[in-house]
């Protein structure tokens, strides 16, 4: 660790990640356009950071295939996922493969020629302001260009491995 940081004990990880699986989120598909198509990503760490200029902040593991795509001015989709779209979590979470992710949900070409998910409970187009690198991940902020929200409240939750 950093110098001035205290040594970590070698509990600490494990401990955490069982707290950090105690916190509810929100299920997102992050996704950005590769070379050969879309790629994206389920996330639950995706947050607002204000109101103005609209922007969100993702946090992305840098060893993911997305990571590569996301730069400063490229442009990023946040797809808000509703409570009937929990395949569309599994398959993005890791549960198939990159290239056969976009089979799974009602996926249309939405601004700036990102994925958009019909039926979600928002979708976001953005483009990317800024990054930080942190630990195994990236602080991506955001900047909202257009969004759009589903008539319904209900969004999927996930917690503990599981879907609430």
């Amino acid at each position: 660790m950093a110098e001035g940081y205290p040594l970590i004990p070698d509990e600490l990880p494990g401990q955490f990640r069982a707290a950090m699986r105690r916190l509810a989120a929100s299920v997102a598909v992050v996704a950005a356009r590769g070379e050969t198509g879309p790629v994206g990503m389920a996330a639950t760490s995706i947050t607002s950071l204000t109101a103005d200029p609209p922007a969100v902040l993702v946090c992305v593991n840098r060893s993911t295939l997305l990571h590569g795509l996301l730069v400063p001015t490229a442009p990023l989709s946040v797809n808000l996922l509703a409570r009937d779209q929990q395949d569309v979590s599994a398959a993005f979470g890791g549960g198939v493969p990159q290239e056969e992710r976009f089979r799974i949900g009602d996926w249309r070409e939405g601004f700036n020629g990102l994925p958009e998910l019909a039926g979600a409970q928002a979708n976001l187009s953005c483009v990317i302001d800024a990054m930080l690198a942190y630990g195994t991940h990236s602080i991506v902020i955001a900047r909202v260009l257009r969004a759009s929200v589903s008539d319904t409240v209900a969004p999927l939750i996930y917690q503990d491995g599981g879907y609430l």
